[in-house]
């Protein structure tokens, strides 16, 4: 592969114990924290990708970021997506609902972000090919220019570089966009 030299590895090792580390936690606040640690440990091996936040609050102390990541958009990585991306971590036990990603899509609105990243570890309500749920709240803030990519730990096991991830979210951007959503 040319430029092949220039990729992340990402340790199937390390990987995998992110991932068992989500499904393992217990109690919301652990659940949050290995979704977290994760999606910190994986997102900055991409080129130009780092964490500028985690868990800030806003001045009111009324809403929290869970993670804000500094795009560089450097060309072997997310030059597509703009510099400043926020990444909302749920990790629960059944799909997120449809308030929540409204919340999410609210979230990027107010602070003027048309990109959002929802990592979800059961993926979210609904039916996607209905755009019932959550997925109705994913193509309406879609429709209003607010693209919100949704993840789940399927997505990224395996995963093996960073040009994989890159892929991943090119494909996912590239599925929400024509489709209206994430999962078909």
């Amino acid at each position: 592969m040319a430029g092949a030299s220039h990729l992340a590895r990402i340790s199937q090792r390390e990987l995998r114990a992110g991932l068992t580390r989500i499904g393992a936690a217990v109690g919301a606040n652990d659940k949050g924290r290995a979704l977290e640690d994760f999606i910190c440990y994986l997102f900055p091996l991409v080129p130009g990708v780092e964490i500028a936040e985690r868990n800030a609050l806003n001045v009111f102390d009324t809403e929290e970021v869970d993670i804000a990541l500094w795009n560089a958009r450097h060309p072997r990585g997310f030059y597509f997506l703009p510099h400043l991306l926020l990444v909302e971590c749920k990790n629960w036990s059944k799909p997120c609902g449809s308030q929540e990603v409204s919340y999410f899509v609210h979230r990027l609105g107010q602070r003027g972000c048309d990109h959002g990243i929802l990592f979800a570890a059961n993926g979210v309500t609904g039916l996607a090919e209905d755009l019932t749920r959550a997925h109705f709240e994913i193509a309406t803030a879609l429709a209003a220019g607010i693209r919100v990519v949704v993840l789940t730990p399927g997505d990224i096991d395996g995963i093996a570089n960073t040009d994989e991830l890159v892929a991943l979210m090119k494909r996912k951007l590239c599925q929400l966009v024509v489709s209206g959503t994430n999962f078909l």
